[in-house]
């Protein structure tokens, strides 16, 4: 089936385009850009006029809880919020159950894909056995099994001799190495950042060198490796400083935050509430002005959601026992139009973060409209003004801290493969 999106305002920042322009896509493939296209007979037609058409979104950070931990989430569900949110493509996070650490478990993933999912779903696989980091995993097999990635995401790998193997190794056979930077004695049995919000509520906190130190190393195993690393869930002042100083002096580090981070602060966590509560914690004001200026300068590469669903009973509970993490692929696409609206971003700079840079970390074929590309579009209405209900949300899970705020901007259309998946509008 072909399609044809007519009149809408084109951003893709891997051609330089920004101009109304009509996208053809015929049997799944970008055929052609420009004005006034015309096509066969029977081709659907999107009329995009006063919307934004742009490369399907990547959230490059996702976790769907399958297998093992369906009760939260599963491939078939956590590809519809994606879809809904306007995502295309999403890397899901290997601490499943049993996590993604071999051949068989991470096939699994790619098969219950191809049946079950509306949206690309591209495994990422660990980086040592079990996720427990003792021993590196078979990171050659994943590849071959469609692994995109490598993380222990959840936990960090303490041993750096370990992580600098992994680095080498990696870097290879040609597989992006994703950090989880925390410094787990630091952490302690702290709940929250530590500051004055964790002093009044009486929870313990994590100080921000935590993150800071495990991404201090992670930098220079990668100066001294010469092997690229990509620095998860960024949250505060000095990972942005560490990354930029290391990217000036050519080091191969890329990094992403999430909307929540640029959004808001731990005060949120007041009440105790235990939707305001996930890894990396909420930071202060200043953290959340430093995600925007990493954003802003380039610092930053990516927007990720780190969609962490969890059921009400994991989260209904007593702060220091609730499970971190919070839901994010239905209300990442409002959140981050949210910059433009302030002028920290412009519509090109977030389309590489929410699209085009996760492409090329992830080294996938998307990310770009040019013809021959994979038809994956999606379509935005930034002015579209709606309430987020856990009624309404997609995912299985309802963990939000933005249930019951007013948003603005959504996806009109998420195509996927030339193939409409959401319709927004």
């Amino acid at each position: 089936m072909n399609l044809l999106i007519k009149g809408g305002r084109l951003i893709d920042p891997s051609q330089g385009i920004d101009d109304n322009l009509d996208v053809l896509i015929a049997d799944g493939v970008v055929l052609e850009l420009g004005k006034g296209l015309t096509a066969p007979q029977g081709t659907e037609t999107i009329d995009a006029s006063g919307l934004i058409v742009t490369p399907g979104l990547i959230d490059m950070h996702v976790h769907f809880r399958d297998p093992g931990l369906e009760y939260k989430e599963d491939i078939g569900t956590g590809s519809r919020a994606a879809a809904a949110g306007g995502f295309t493509s999403v890397a899901c996070m290997p601490n499943t159950s049993p996590v993604i650490d071999n051949k068989a478990v991470a096939c699994y993933v790619v098969n219950k894909a191809k049946c079950e999912a509306v949206v690309n779903v591209f495994p990422v696989g660990n980086i040592t056995k079990g996720g427990k980091g003792e021993s590196l995993a078979e990171m050659g097999e994943l590849k071959e099994c469609g692994c995109v990635a490598v993380s222990d995401d959840g936990r960090p790998v303490c041993n750096s001799e370990l992580m600098r193997r992994a680095l080498e190794y990696a870097k290879g056979i040609g597989i992006a190495v994703i950090s989880h930077a925390e410094e787990i004695s630091l952490v302690g049995e702290g709940v929250m950042n530590e500051g004055f919000t964790s002093t009044e509520l009486g929870l313990k906190g994590i100080p921000w060198a935590a993150e800071d130190v495990a991404v201090a190393r992670d930098v220079y195993l990668a100066e001294f490796t010469g092997a690229p690393v990509h620095i998860a869930h960024i949250s505060t002042v000095g990972s942005a400083r560490i990354i930029r100083n290391a990217k000036a002096r050519g080091v191969k580090v890329t990094c992403e935050t999430a909307p929540h981070y640029f959004t808001l602060t731990d005060e949120a966590v007041a009440g105790y509430n235990t939707n305001a509560k996930m890894n990396p914690p909420l930071r202060s004001a200043a953290d959340v002005a430093a995600m925007k200026a990493g954003l802003a300068d380039g610092t930053i590469d990516a927007i990720a959601t780190d969609h962490a669903p969890h059921h009400a009973d994991e989260k209904e509970i007593e702060f220091n026992l609730a499970m971190n993490g919070i839901i994010g692929l239905e209300t990442s696409l409002p959140l981050s139009l949210k910059l433009v609206e302030e002028r920290c971003l412009d519509l090109t700079t977030l389309v590489k973060v929410m699209s085009c840079n996760p492409a090329k970390i992830l080294g996938i074929d998307r990310g770009s409209l040019k013809p021959g590309y994979v038809g994956d579009v999606t379509v935005i209405d930034p002015n579209k003004a709606w309430t987020v209900t856990a009624e309404k949300l997609e995912s299985k899970s309802k963990n939000s801290p933005f249930i019951g705020c007013e948003m603005k901007g959504a996806a009109a259309y998420t195509i996927v493969k030339g193939q409409v998946v959401h319709k927004g509008i």
